[in-house]
This record gives C-alpha cells, structure tokens and sequence, in this order.
C-alpha cells in the first residue's frame, strides 16, 4: 500500500512537471493568462506555470513572408488587370497580437488583398507599370498603420507580378509601335532641318567667296578619281560657252 502511494506521487509529479514546465526557443515568447487574465509574456527559456491555473499562447517573433493572390483590379482608367504581392511582417507585441485579434496572419492577408484592390484602384494602368516603387510604399504604410492596433510591424510590401489581358497587350504593342513611328518621322525632320540650315549657310559662306567653289570642284573631281573610274567628267562652267553664244548671235 505504501509503494502504490509513492507510484501515484511520482505519477503525479512527473504529469506536474510536464503541465508546469515549458521551454521557449530564442524566436518564441509565451503569453501567459492567469484564469482567462493576461498576466505577461515570458520567454525564452524555461518558465514555470501552474497546472490548471495558468494557459500559455506561443507567438513567434520571426519575419513572417506571405504571398497576396491575384487580386482582380479595374483601374482609374478601366483597364482589368491581374495584381499580386508579398509581404513582409512580424509580431512585434505577441500580448495584442493574441488578446486583439483571432488569427493574426489571416487578417493580415485579408487586409493586405482588399488593401491592393483599393491603391490600384486609385491609379492609372501608366502609374501602376511604372510607379511600383510608389505603389509598395504605400501599400506598406496602409497595412503598417492598420496593424498597428494587433502588435504587428509591416516592414515590406513589393507588388511581384501585374497580368494584362491578351487584348490588352496587343493594344499596348500597336501603340508602341506607334510612338517608335512618330519619333522616327521627328528625328528625320529634324535632320532634313539641320541639312537645309548647314546647306544655306555653306551657300552663304561660298557667295561671299567665290574660290571655295573651285576648291569644292577640285575636291570632287578627286572623289570621281579614286574610285577607279575608267571614264573621268569634267563639268565645263556655263560662263565659257556664253563666248560662244554672242558670236553666233552676231
């Protein structure tokens, strides 16, 4: 009878141990409720409860990564994409994050989908393909603000892919196309306007002195020459032949 009640002791105490003592890895942090009462976080290490008294609630502390679905996204312009994201957050207070709110990375991803509906929303298709670095800041000022209240700390939102309709890239190519047409015509206007302009004022410059026009000549007689012609045209000024022409006439 005296061996059973040491049995039973020992039973009992080795079940005391397991229910009372509890390690936490370094990431970990227990919050502990006193009889349904938040009486503190504890941790890491070995920490002590009482049995039956005491209920402990893990929280890591380590950064959480979580991807945002697509989420289906009409633009300011009316333009139906697909948008999704990653973001980067961690419980920086594991008391609100139990106490405040029920599933903290549930209604973190809720919030971060309807919170990347309603910024890309606001915007423009131009803006949101070429204002990304914009768009994640905001995005992580909203969600960063809006879990403040439940301990815990956006630090990253990046938006990772934007889907367009078939439709709609088709229409993005014609008008690429486009503009790459429009700069072409420009930068050959703008070049026939250069030529024009360095062509009057060479004019200009060969007016006011008449031998460059003979050093101009002897250049591209030159020109004709090197590449090995067999047949050489001497161009004969008009002024020579007008000798002529006064004889005939008399």
């Amino acid at each position: 009878m005296f061996s059973q009640f040491w049995i039973l002791a020992l039973v009992f105490f080795i079940l005391f141990l397991t229910s009372a003592i509890k390690i936490l890895k370094e990431y970990e942090r227990g919050v502990i409720f006193r009889l349904g009462r938040v009486i503190k976080t504890k941790g890491p290490g070995v920490i002590i409860l009482i049995p039956v008294v005491d209920k402990m609630v893990k929280v890591s502390l380590r950064l959480i990564t979580m991807d945002v679905p697509e989420q289906d996204v009409i633009t300011k312009d009316n333009v139906s994409i697909k948008v999704n994201a990653v973001i980067y957050f961690r419980v920086i207070d594991p008391i609100k994050a139990t106490v405040e709110v029920e599933n903290y990375p549930f209604a973190t991803s809720q919030l971060a989908q309807t919170t990347l509906r309603s910024v890309c929303g606001q915007m423009e298709l131009d803006e949101i393909l070429s204002q990304r670095e914009k768009i994640n800041a905001q995005l992580q000022d909203i969600l960063d603000k809006s879990t403040d209240p439940w301990g815990i700390k956006v630090t990253t939102v990046q938006v990772k892919h934007i889907v367009l309709t078939e439709e709609m890239k088709r229409s993005m190519a014609r008008q690429a196309e486009s503009e790459r047409e429009r700069r072409a015509k420009i930068i050959n206007a703008e070049g026939e306007f250069q030529a024009a302009t360095t062509l009057k004022e060479a004019a200009a410059i060969i007016a006011k002195h008449p031998e460059a026009l003979q050093l101009r000549y002897l250049q591209t007689i030159r020109e004709i020459a090197s590449e090995n012609n067999s047949t050489t045209f001497f161009p004969i000024p008009l002024d020579l032949l007008s000798v002529f022409l006064k004889k005939d006439k008399s």
